[in-house]
């Protein structure tokens, strides 16, 4: 039988194995799927609500089982990682308090002799893939407000944390949903493609790569399902002259590094105002300096490492090169001897003496590095925040609102934060322009995206 491994960037020892699914495994959970929802769709919106209430309250329950699972399979140090169930609770309770609201039938203006209205149904059984970096964030925007809509859902987490996908099917087992309603599957990509052509996968919810969002484009092109698709970006942040730069920095800091980068909301590059350049970069190389990098099992780490060497390879080429295209650093990486090449452990960055020549100002990084170019303006901080083929967040940092919410509305971006970032507010809307995908999870708009709407025009006779 074909495994897996998972290997911990903790230590590079193998942390969990498992079996892929057999062919049999796969039909299996796609027949009782699709057998479920004949009886799912139909039970009441309350009764959902109350299981999805039930699980979550078992999932958090284990929050320090979880959270050192998290630690050790994807390496965020262990002082941050009950945060992910924390932001999982969060979220899955504002989804579940929404959901009467979100899903009640559009009742249309009265009409002599007619009774016209609008349903949302659910569209059949949901297929979430699931990325390693925030495994549990990422995966309950789709999973919670799927089942609260009728849907069935399969889940195939990353092959890097497939226990998050085991604990969460547990929770909702120990809550009472009924079988066959949510399932997970260890799969190669190559069945993950296979499950995603299935005829009774009637939506995909991805989060990854642009070139694993392409795959999923591929993979259902012909089917005429929907797919919703959250492929990262490279969110730039703008401090300007009026900001008050002590809270800017701060909070871009943190927005840049935490979770060593690897966030697709992340901050990765910085504009400032040529007035206060010299102020914000000052206070920033003081900040990075105070973090710790360490072993993620160690409450004394504050950064830990990449995901797998490879990763963080990846990130040192981005630095190398712009080096050596003229942009300095500014952190010494000897400060943090943990640090080692041919490992995941990688030092924090800072450069200066940047521009859009450079692949680590375009590229996304997906590590603990912050680009910092110098701006004469706001028309130049515009102009280079949207030269980007990605549009996932984008930050603002000033004290006139009027303003900030004008430079908002020219931005390319699917959330425009005002004086912070890097957070996902589940009332809001989830989404992303260009490169950075397309749908939407979170909000009363995230259900519309896992139901369709069924018009029902009635004439009374």
């Amino acid at each position: 039988m074909e495994r897996f491994q998972t290997i911990t960037p903790v230590d590079g020892s193998v942390y969990v194995e498992r079996p892929y699914a057999k062919p049999a495994d796969i039909q299996s959970a796609l027949d009782k799927a699709e057998k479920a929802f004949q009886q799912w769709k139909e039970t009441p919106l309350p009764v959902r609500q109350e299981i999805c209430w039930k699980a979550v309250e078992a999932f958090v329950a284990n929050k320090e089982a979880v959270a050192e699972e998290i630690t050790w399979m994807m390496g965020r140090p262990i002082a941050f990682a009950q945060g992910e169930v924390a932001g999982f609770e969060e979220r899955a309770l504002h989804m579940i308090d929404i959901a009467p609201q979100a899903l009640t039938p559009l009742a249309l203006p009265e009409k002599s002799g007619f009774r016209r209205y609008i349903k949302r149904v659910p569209l059949g059984t949901v297929f979430v893939v699931a990325p390693w970096n925030y495994p549990y964030l990422t995966s309950v925007n789709a999973i919670v407000p799927a089942l609260l809509a009728g849907n069935t859902v399969l889940l195939k987490h990353s092959a890097q944390t497939p226990l998050c996908a085991e604990r969460m099917v547990a929770a909702f087992e120990q809550a009472g949903l009924p079988e066959g309603v949510f399932q997970y599957l260890h799969l190669t990509h190559a069945d993950t493609e296979a499950v995603m052509q299935h005829s009774s996968v009637r939506h995909v919810a991805f989060t990854g790569s642009v070139s694993g969002g392409m795959v999923v484009e591929r993979a259902i092109a012909g089917r005429f399902i929907s797919a919703g698709l959250e492929l990262g970006g490279k969110d730039p942040a703008y401090i300007s002259q009026d900001a008050n730069i002590q809270q800017a920095v701060d909070t871009v800091i943190d927005g840049a590094f935490f979770n060593s980068g690897q966030s697709c909301c992340g901050m990765e590059r910085l504009y400032v105002h040529e007035s206060v350049y010299d102020d914000v970069v000052e206070k920033s190389v003081a900040l990075v300096n105070q973090y710790r990098l360490g072993r993620p099992d160690d409450r004394q780490t504050t950064l830990g490492p990449l995901v797998r060497t490879a990763a963080a390879e990846f990130v040192r080429g981005q630095v190398q090169d712009a080096v050596q295209q003229g942009a300095k650093a500014l952190i010494d990486a000897s400060a943090f001897p943990a640090s080692q090449q041919g490992t995941p452990y990688l030092a924090p960055q800072l450069l200066v003496n940047v521009d859009h020549s450079m692949r680590v100002m375009t590229e996304e990084t997906f590590g603990p590095v912050l680009g910092i170019q110098k701006v004469s303006g706001d028309e130049e901080a515009l102009r280079l925040m949207n030269d980007s083929e990605f549009g996932l967040t984008a930050a603002v940092f000033t004290q006139d609102e009027v303003r900030g919410e004008r430079f908002a509305d020219q931005l390319e971006a699917g959330t425009v934060f005002l004086n912070r970032c890097d957070y996902l507010d589940p009332a809001l809307a989830w989404v992303g322009v260009k490169n950075s995908g397309r749908g939407c999870t979170l909000s009363q708009v995230g259900f519309e995206h896992l139901t369709r709407p069924k018009s029902y025009h009635f004439k009374r006779l």
